[in-house]
């Protein structure tokens, strides 16, 4: 199979549906997260853990209550992992389950969704990227939930492929970098590594904090006019793992696939390679 699906306790076929009235439909009420799936040591996900903590993080935000417990995600993850023996990509999403055709939210349990799929994810080295119009609230209440409302990264991603750019990055209100529509964004000086702190809006991603954790990388405000002048950059995100940056808007930069990108990518391929869920 090129796809597995197991909603709600149980393996689904390839036509899995929800009931129309999920709040996860009608308002984009859930959370989600993405997981690169691995064959090492056996037919699984990487960083599981550390996954699941983000997703009852963006849930307790929303006030939802996950109906699955975390050992029987996990074994969802491996059984559609398995089940799908060519996936690329695993996908959990929780909904706040059926509701009213409105805001309003029901009083029925959570949907819970993971969907093994796709192909192994390839991001091409020294990508474009532009900067988005329209900032990102780091004072919303959505700030740094993996919220399934994913419609202004939509928008801002489709900005993006019609400039010729594969990612968009977004400034905070105070003008500061942020995030990308689907990845973190580091920079360096030519001597270390830096992002931005979680205050300016962006998420906590999984392969951000692995990197802080393992690499000399440090939490800096950066203007966001700033960014076309920086030496080197990159993007990252549990599919892309590490994507240097060649362009921002019409500037190229000094340096693509430098020394201090190279570390971040080769730690983090040795991490997939010898720990699965670190």
């Amino acid at each position: 199979m090129d796809s597995a699906v197991w909603i709600d306790g149980r393996m689904a076929g390839p036509d899995a549906s929800l009931p129309v009235d999920d709040h996860g439909i009608i308002t984009g009420d859930g959370a989600f997260e993405t997981l690169l799936a691995v064959d090492r040591p056996r037919r699984t996900a990487f960083a599981v853990s550390r996954h699941l903590e983000r997703l009852h993080r963006s849930c307790e935000v929303l006030g939802i209550q996950i109906a699955s417990g975390d050992e029987d995600i996990r074994d969802a993850v491996d059984a559609c992992v398995t089940a799908a023996p060519t996936a690329g990509i695993v996908r959990i999403t929780v909904t706040s389950g059926r509701g009213p055709l409105g805001s309003t939210r029901g009083d029925g349990p959570s949907s819970v969704i993971v969907i093994a799929g796709g192909p192994k994810p390839s991001y091409p080295h020294g990508t474009a990227v532009v900067v988005f119009p329209h900032p990102r609230n780091e004072r919303g209440v959505m700030a740094g939930v993996k919220t399934s409302s994913y419609a202004e990264n939509v928008v801002a991603l489709r900005y993006a492929h019609r400039r010729g750019a594969s990612e968009a990055i977004f400034a905070n209100t105070r003008g500061q970098l942020c995030e990308g529509t689907g990845s973190n964004i580091f920079w360096t000086d030519g001597e270390r590594i830096h992002t931005p702190p979680l205050p300016s809006g962006c998420l906590a991603g999984v392969t951000r904090a692995l990197l802080m954790e393992h690499l000399d990388c440090c939490e800096a405000d950066l203007p966001i006019g700033a960014l076309s002048e920086i030496p080197e950059a990159f993007l990252t995100s549990s599919t892309r793992i590490v994507q240097s940056i060649a362009r921002v808007d019409d500037t190229d930069l000094r340096t693509v696939d430098g020394p201090l990108t190279k570390a971040a990518a080769e730690m983090l391929v040795d991490l997939i390679a010898t720990d699965v869920d670190p």
